[in-house]
């Protein structure tokens, strides 16, 4: 039998084929662009690739007609959750409800849904991108606030606006982005919702038929402003026992309410004076090297969950004991400075001095274009760091990752007039 994917994270395909091995099935990716995937397709030979554009959905039915054991449709990314669910139901395989999916697709419904059953503060206001949407702002929840697209990813077209000035220059920021032409404008609906004031987690679940197990607790540090990026993260996160259960109540409750009742789950909030206020939902498993982290500090292939919930059954690591035997282990996104094409890295060569096995993991390959730089689309690699606790693998990864710069050649602009 065969467990395709329609598109996938950039990194966890080796450790889903070997997970799908386990269970006795060939596993099969499904994507538009193989170089996403370049470095797990260059350590890891059990993928079977099968070209094919997917954002065509006729396509993707062909190529899935194709594979006549088809036993189960894993789908790991945000972009193409809803088109996943559809298929999967469409071919009679198991998968979660597409209108669930949909649901949690938009930012602004999930926020709206969260606030009505009492577990958000407060609610979001769906916006024209133009100035004269600052009213609807000021009214709504007032300043400061965050104004986001209700399907954006990668914190692309994201704003933290602190004042009158902030807020004009998010909107016509977003008014211009919305005109872009060739399918470059805004990933769905601008809006308004409050600005949550304390640091950044992200919780990691496990859910089926309704259960939701807490398998960690991930920090995560963001830029400055202007730019909304993720810098680094840590796992797992040494909170207070009570605080722990707190959060894994709350999560319970947030899932259960937006829909979400089997499979992985990424659930951003920030943890404020009043308790864990959401951020957003992913209904899949933590992207970047999250996932790996889990992996290394539960001592387990936590792929195998996803397996187990692909192929419709209660996924094995719900009940299992959950004691984290491996390091804690954190990572470090390394930014382009400055747009151009990728020609390399200067300090990889001096990454084995440092300690905690510190690994490179490229998101780029030389000779890429790196067009963005202010949000995720401007990492080029992650540096990779093992330690006794979280705290003290961040040290490591960030210490490490500071010695490596990409180097880049200015991209040079046409002459005027051709």
């Amino acid at each position: 039998m065969t467990i395709a994917a329609l598109e996938a994270l950039s990194f966890g395909l080796g450790r889903t084929a070997r997970a799908a091995r386990a269970a006795g099935h060939r596993f099969v990716l499904l994507t538009g662009d193989r170089s996403v995937y370049r470095h797990e397709l260059a350590t890891e030979s059990g993928v079977d690739v099968i070209d094919v554009d997917t954002f065509d959905p006729d396509a993707v039915r062909r190529a899935l007609a194709g594979l006549t054991d088809l036993a189960g449709l894993i789908n790991t990314t945000d972009t193409w959750s809803a088109p996943a669910a559809d298929l999967a139901q469409e071919l009679g395989l198991p998968g979660p409800d597409p209108e669930a999916v949909k649901l949690l697709r938009d930012k602004a419904r999930v926020r709206q849904t969260l606030h009505r059953a009492g577990l958000s503060a407060g609610t979001s206001v769906v916006l024209e991108p133009r100035l004269d949407s600052a009213a609807l702002v000021r009214e709504g929840g007032g300043l400061p606030a965050v104004l986001k697209v209700s399907a954006g990813t990668s914190s692309r077209d994201v704003w933290i606006v602190h004042d009158e000035e902030a807020l004009a220059a998010a909107l016509a920021e977003a008014e211009e982005r919305a005109q872009a032409p060739g399918g470059q404008g805004l990933n769905g609906r601008l809006f308004a919702e409050p600005f949550l004031a304390g640091p950044l987690y992200s919780a990691e679940t496990l859910s089926w038929q309704g259960h939701t197990r807490l398998l960690g607790v991930l920090s995560r540090q963001t830029s400055r402003r202007p730019a909304v990026r993720e810098e680094a993260a840590a796992f797992p996160v040494a909170l207070p026992a009570d605080e722990l259960a707190t959060i894994e109540r709350w999560v319970a409750d947030v899932l259960a309410a937006a829909g979400h009742d089997q499979g992985f789950a990424h659930v951003e909030f920030v943890l404020t004076r009043r308790g864990p206020e959401l951020v957003e939902i992913n209904r899949r498993i933590g992207g970047a090297l999250v996932a790996e982290a889990m992996c290394r500090t539960l001592d387990v292939n936590v792929y195998e969950a996803l397996v187990d919930v692909t192929l419709g059954r209660r996924p094995r690591l719900l009940d299992a004991p959950l004691r984290p035997t491996g390091p804690a282990v954190a990572f470090v996104l390394v930014y382009a400075d400055e747009p151009g094409l990728l020609e390399g890295w200067a300090g990889l060569a001096g990454l084995n001095a440092f300690p905690g096995e510190v690994g490179w993991y490229p998101v780029r390959a030389p000779g890429d274009a790196v067009h963005h730089v202010g949000d995720q689309r401007g990492c080029t690699g992650m540096v990779l760091a093992q330690a006794p606790t979280a705290e003290l693998a961040q040290h490591r990864a960030w210490s490490a990752a500071t010695t490596v710069r990409p180097v880049m050649k200015p991209v040079m602009k046409p002459a005027e007039g051709r």
